[in-house]
């Protein structure tokens, strides 16, 4: 049986893979995107993602696009990895995969 991933089980957390997880392996997506979708506070969300990015699971870039602050996020492989094992041990839990991995 699949181990729940407690960095990514925090329900925030969850949310945020979730939405990185969704995009093509090689997409950022804009601080503000999150922030919005998520209904979270600039605070909060900066502290989810430092705590997703120690752990390897996303990689945060600050750049300046005319003359702006521009902040993006973009999942890691390993994240990848982290999120996909952590949804096969939630559907192992709710007996959605009979005895049986999901592919990726």
């Amino acid at each position: 049986m699949a181990s729940l991933n407690e960095i990514i089980h925090q329900p925030v957390r969850l949310r945020i893979m979730a939405m990185l997880i969704a995009l093509p392996a090689e997409t950022q997506m804009k601080f503000t995107l999150l922030k919005e979708t998520l209904e979270l506070t600039d605070g909060n969300l900066g502290a989810h993602l430092h705590k997703l990015e120690e752990a390897g699971y996303l990689t945060i870039v600050k750049a300046f696009v005319l003359n702006k602050p521009q902040t993006y996020i973009q999942a890691t492989e390993a994240g990848r990895n982290a999120f996909l094992e952590h949804r096969n041990a939630l559907r192992e839990i709710l007996g959605g995969s009979h005895g049986k991995k999901e592919e990726r």
